[in-house]
């Protein structure tokens, strides 16, 4: 007997999730998507640590 109480919560969340509709800032989204430097952009700091070394142990064995 318990399936329908558990059915009923179920379909009133359902709704409730379906109707939800956060307000979004537009304008600061597209401020934060928009802004791109160079110093934004995304730096591999190990590349040049670890560059061709492996490579080169690699072809000598």
């Amino acid at each position: 007997m318990g399936r329908g109480r558990q059915k009923a919560k179920h379909t009133k969340l359902a709704r409730e999730l379906k109707s939800y509709s956060p307000s979004v800032d537009y304008n600061a989204l597209e401020r934060e998507l928009g802004s791109h430097s160079d110093d934004d952009l995304y730096v591999d700091k190990w590349a040049d640590q670890y560059g061709d070394d492996d490579e080169d142990q690699d072809n000598a064995a």
